[in-house]
């Protein structure tokens, strides 16, 4: 009992803990003024995807009212049944085959054209990137009467290849290819070659996947550009069955009135496409458009 009557007692130390002394960081006022103008912008740029889609289920005389009814009380399906009187299906088969198909082309082509730009050395080199560049700097107005005049010399007006292979030769493709493959270490083709690698299979083994970051961000603007190219599609189509979506929505248009209703709902159902490719491709989208121009 003595020796338990000596034994000091008082309050336990307390443990160490290496975040004791250290105070939370407390956002800064520049931080949450910048979060907020991104929100507002955010909420700016999704306002007219909501309006079109709140607009799809609103009748005619509800979706030009004034004031406006900003979340429909009553909504309707009528505009998607007028709608889906025309042929839909096909527009929008047209469309996602057109856009497919210059997509898979344009990063093909443009990765290597890109490729050979950027990694062989060959007499003319740097005269071809700048041509390729100042393609760039061209309207697409400025060559579609030799365009046309072209197509219709080949009897491609009305055609799938009238509306594919005229875009495959994109010029703004091979320049971000061109930019992204400097950043592949020539070492590494080198040890290939070294191994007894050929160059078809140098480009298929090793280079393709070492683009994929820039293929995904150009399969994202090949096919947002090419589906909604309503300019050129509507110069080289002809007929009803030919028309991709954004032309066939256009006819929907009457003289004297214009079913917003209707129009609504076919803008909505046309931006499913965008929105799955680019879901698709998200992860590739920053990686490829940063990386690509970290040397030029």
């Amino acid at each position: 009992m003595m020796l338990f009557s000596k034994i000091r007692t008082g309050p336990r130390p307390r443990p160490f803990t290496s975040g004791t002394n250290l105070k939370k960081k407390t956002p800064s006022i520049p931080s949450i003024l910048a979060n907020v103008l991104l929100i507002v912008l955010a909420l700016l740029f999704l306002f007219p995807f909501y309006w079109i889609v709140t607009g799809a289920f609103k009748v005619q005389n509800v979706a030009v009212a004034i004031p406006p009814q900003w979340f429909p009380t009553d909504p309707t399906l009528e505009n998607f049944k007028v709608l889906f009187k025309n042929p839909v299906w096909r527009w929008g088969f047209n469309s996602f085959f057109v856009a497919s198909s210059e997509m898979i082309g344009v990063c093909l082509t443009a990765s290597m054209a890109g490729y050979v730009l950027a990694k062989k050395a060959f007499p003319g080199r740097k005269i071809i990137f700048i041509l390729f560049v100042s393609a760039m700097a061209l309207p697409k107005q400025v060559i579609l009467v030799p365009l046309f005049t072209m197509l219709a010399d080949l009897n491609w007006i009305d055609t799938y290849k009238g509306l594919i292979l005229p875009a495959i030769g994109w010029p703004f493709g091979v320049f971000l290819m061109k930019q992204f493959a400097q950043t592949i270490p020539s070492e590494l083709m080198e040890a290939a070659k070294m191994d007894g690698c050929s160059e078809v299979r140098l480009f298929g083994t090793i280079i393709l996947p070492l683009l994929k970051p820039a293929l995904g961000a150009l399969a994202i603007f090949t096919f947002i550009n090419a589906w909604n190219d309503y300019f050129s599609q509507l110069i080289i189509t002809r007929s009803t069955p030919m028309m991709t979506l954004p032309l066939g929505l256009a006819t929907l248009q009457g003289e004297y009135t214009t079913p917003y209703g209707v129009l609504m709902a076919g803008a909505a159902l046309a931006s499913l496409p965008m929105i799955m490719i680019f879901l698709l491709f998200q992860k590739a989208f920053t990686q490829g458009i940063t990386m690509g121009a970290v040397k030029g």
